[in-house]
C-alpha cells in the first residue's frame, strides 16, 4: 500500500522532470542554433565584399601566477581628474538598431573568430540557475525570443532574485587577450554582477600603471570589491570569491572555469579572435585612462559585443560592463530603458552623452573620439 501511494507521485515528478528536460533540449538544439545560422547567412551574403581588419600583435601569456590577497578595507577610489567633457564626431548620428544582423562585411572575419570562440566556451552564455520556459501575458514588456507563434523567456536564480546584489560596481583590472581575466569576465556574467573594467593591454600599458602603483605588481587580473573591501589577485581566487559571495557558493563553480579546461580553452577562444585587444591601439590618447567610465550592455560571450570590448580594451577606456546572459535581469531593465527591443552591444558614453546600438558603428565611434588625428 506504501508503494501504490508513492507512485503515482513519483510518476508525476517523472513526468514534470522529463517535460522541463524536453524544453531546455528543444531551446539549446533548436533557437539558439537558428540565431547562429541567422548571423551565419546575413554575412555569407555578403562575403565577396569582406575586408579583414585590423588584429593585436601579441599576447603575454603568464602560466605561473603568484597569489595575493589584501585585507578588507580597502575601497577603490577613482582618484583623477577626469579631462573636459569630449563632443562627439560631426554630423553623427546613431543607428538604427537591427538585432543579429551583420550590418558591415568587413566585420565577417572577426565575428568567424568570434563564433569560433563562442563554440568552445559557450556555458557563459547562461546566468546561473538558467532555464527556459514560455512566456505569459504577465510577462508583456520584457523580454522573450519569439520563433514563430512561441515566445520563449528566459529564467535564473538571477530573475527570481534569489542572489545577492551589489550596491556598488566591482572593479577588475584586466585585458582581452588573457585567458585568465577571460574566466573572471565570464564568472561575472554567470552571475550577473556589473563590474568596471580598467584595461591593462598586455598588463603594460593601459591602468597596468595605476595597479603597480596600488599593488606594487603589474598581475592582472586583479579585482577590488567596493562592498566588501576585498582586494585579490589570482584568477581561481576571483572566481571562488565571486561565487561564495554573489553566488550559490565557491563549491557551484562549474567545471570550464577551471584549471585546466579555462585556460587552455581560453587561449585557443583568444587565437581565434586573432589576439585582438591584447595591445594598444596606435594613435590611442593617453589621457582615455582619466575619461569617466563608459557603459557597455552586453556579454562575454557574444561576437558582437566583443568587438567592442577589443576596441574599449585596446583604447584603454574604462567601462562598467552592464551583464546581458541568457537569464539576465539586465535584459528586461535594458527594455524598459531604452524602449527598444533588446539588443547587444549597447554603449553609453558619459564623456559625449551619446547612447548607441550596433557594433561596427560603436567602433567606428570610439575610434573617431577616442585617438589622435594621423
Amino acid at each position: 500500500p506504501i508503494y501504490l501511494a508513492q507512485e503515482p507521485s513519483d510518476m508525476m515528478q517523472s513526468r514534470y522532470h522529463s517535460r522541463g528536460l524536453l524544453v531546455r533540449t528543444a531551446f539549446v538544439l533548436v533557437v539558439i542554433p537558428i540565431s547562429l545560422f541567422d548571423v551565419a547567412w546575413h554575412a555569407f551574403l555578403r562575403w565577396p565584399d569582406c575586408r579583414i581588419g585590423r588584429r593585436g600583435q601579441f599576447l603575454q601569456l603568464h602560466t605561473i601566477r603568484p597569489r595575493h590577497r589584501q585585507q578588507r578595507g580597502a575601497i577603490c577610489c577613482r582618484c583623477r581628474t577626469s579631462p573636459p567633457d569630449l563632443e562627439p564626431p560631426k554630423d553623427f548620428a546613431p543607428p538604427k538598431p537591427k538585432p543579429l544582423t551583420v550590418t558591415r562585411p568587413d566585420l565577417l572575419p572577426a565575428l568567424l573568430g568570434g563564433a569560433l570562440a563562442l563554440l568552445i566556451r559557450f556555458l557563459p552564455v547562461f546566468v546561473v540557475g538558467w532555464r527556459p520556459g514560455l512566456a505569459s501575458d504577465a510577462d508583456k514588456g520584457k523580454y522573450a525570443l519569439q520563433l514563430g507563434p512561441l515566445k520563449f523567456r528566459d529564467e535564473s536564480l538571477a530573475t527570481d532574485g534569489k542572489l545577492k546584489r551589489p550596491t556598488q560596481p566591482l572593479v577588475l583590472y584586466e585585458y582581452e587577450g588573457s585567458p585568465f581575466c577571460r574566466k573572471v569576465r565570464e564568472a561575472l556574467s554567470m552571475l550577473d554582477v556589473s563590474c568596471e573594467m580598467r584595461p591593462c593591454p598586455g598588463a603594460r600599458a593601459g591602468f597596468s600603471q595605476e595597479l603597480a602603483q596600488r599593488t606594487g605588481r603589474r598581475t592582472v587580473p586583479y579585482l577590488i570589491d567596493p562592498n566588501t573591501g576585498e582586494e585579490m589577485f589570482e584568477s581561481d581566487d576571483i572566481v571562488d570569491y565571486l561565487f561564495e559571495t554573489y553566488g550559490p557558493g565557491k563549491s557551484e563553480v562549474p567545471f570550464f572555469l577551471k584549471e585546466p579546461i579555462s585556460a587552455f580553452t581560453g587561449t585557443y577562444a583568444t587565437i581565434f579572435r586573432g589576439l585582438a585587444g591584447a595591445t594598444p591601439e596606435p594613435g590611442v590618447r593617453p589621457e582615455n585612462c582619466t575619461r569617466r567610465a563608459l557603459e557597455l550592455w552586453g556579454y562575454d560571450a557574444s561576437p558582437f559585443v566583443k568587438l567592442v570590448r577589443e576596441k574599449l580594451c585596446a583604447l584603454t577606456l574604462p567601462h562598467v560592463l552592464v551583464p546581458c546572459a541568457r537569464g539576465s535581469a539586465n535584459r528586461d531593465l535594458m527594455m524598459t530603458q531604452t524602449g527598444v527591443q533588446f539588443q547587444v552591444p549597447f554603449l553609453r558614453d558619459a564623456n559625449t552623452g551619446v547612447e548607441l546600438f550596433e557594433a561596427a558603428e560603436i567602433c567606428e565611434y570610439l575610434e573617431a573620439v577616442y585617438t589622435r588625428s594621423p
